[in-house]
């Protein structure tokens, strides 16, 4: 069996990443700080000229039909630019929600245009990114009731992350509003995609550490020769390296719905999340007193990780899924990484 991504997968993430990379510099996120922006138009305006708003859209709506395995790498290039704009949240999350509720009143269209819709799952107490939506998907017991946004009241939170903009919401849900019962898969989803973005995180802590590293000199020598910071950050390394293939599975096997693929997100969620944390606090470490301070960059990838790690489900709710397929399914070296478990 080939779990290699195939050569159009790789090339889509790199074109996507290029991109990313060279439109979200961290000078471009303090510009859009200081502004008081909650998104870069110019930027959003890329993202959707390359077609990646539409690529888990089905073919039917004029999407592209695509996996969420096909969008894994893009999510974790989101991560690790810190990108403001919602790519990752509308393309994986609310529009292959939309694709499959009734009576979304051409939503589903605008959204695959352009359109924001926000998602407000019963597992997020706040709505990230509520005030830039020009729709909400909102949960009323069982229900999902599409809002627009002038129908809306919103209430900022305080967020550790100047660019995740959470809200309270407030709205009244009517017949006329109600679009499914269903959440289905989101939760999973979004989930799966934090753990992505967490990847991206991770690695670009890291990457930042080394770079200081290498420059930084003491007593002489670049500080990166010493053994004491290789270790440290060859450490952060290998949990990127263990958790980002768990990350992939867990994309993969989405789709089954099983216990087993439940608890294969919910382990992507919790490793991605100690990956990203352990390489945020290495890379404070490795800047010295330099790293807590607002002149490096380092702190809009340190919270943004911080941030993601609790959003679509904490760790200690994720572990209560693991514990679940424990007690449930036989485990051992058959058994506890296979798809399905007898």
């Amino acid at each position: 069996m080939e779990f290699a991504f195939t050569d159009d997968q790789l090339t889509l993430t790199q074109a996507a990443r290029e991109m990313l990379v060279d439109s979200c510099q961290p000078a471009d996120l303090r510009r859009l700080l200081d502004s008081q922006q909650p998104r870069d138009d110019a930027r959003w305006a890329a993202i959707n000229g390359m077609g990646l708003i539409g690529m888990l859209a089905p073919e039917r709506a004029g999407g592209m039909g695509m996996t969420l395995v096909d969008f894994i790498g893009i999510a974790e290039a989101a991560g690790y630019v810190g990108l403001p704009e919602p790519l990752v949240e509308l393309t994986g999350i609310a529009l292959p929600l939309l694709a499959r509720l009734d009576g979304t009143r051409g939503w589903l269209d605008r959204a695959m245009a352009g359109a924001v819709v926000a998602i407000g799952h019963p597992i997020n107490p706040l709505v990230a990114g509520a005030d830039t939506a020009d729709a909400l998907l909102l949960a009323d017991g069982d229900d999902i009731h599409l809002i627009e946004s002038n129908a809306v009241t919103l209430t900022r939170a305080e967020s550790f992350d100047p660019f995740r903009r959470l809200f309270a919401v407030e709205w009244t849900p009517s017949p006329a509003t109600k679009v499914g019962s269903d959440w289905g898969d989101t939760a999973d989803r979004g989930a799966v995609l934090a753990a992505a973005q967490m990847i991206g995180l991770a690695q670009r802590c890291i990457d930042m550490a080394v770079a200081y590293a290498k420059d930084r000199q003491q007593f002489g020598k670049a500080i990166g020769s010493t053994q004491a910071v290789k270790h440290m950050i060859a450490s952060a390394q290998v949990k990127v390296e263990f958790a980002r293939p768990v990350v992939h599975a867990a994309a993969a096997e989405l789709p089954l719905g099983s216990l087993a693929a439940r608890a294969r997100v919910a382990h992507a969620k919790i490793a991605a999340g100690e990956a990203a944390d352990g390489a945020a606090r290495m890379a404070v470490q490795a800047h010295g007193a330099m790293g807590m301070t607002w002149e490096v960059d380092l702190h809009f990838f340190l919270k943004r990780a911080m941030a993601l790690n609790y959003a679509w489900g904490t760790p200690a709710a994720h572990r209560a899924t693991v514990m679940a397929r424990i007690a449930a399914l036989r485990t051992g070296p058959d058994a506890t990484f296979a798809s399905e478990v007898a």
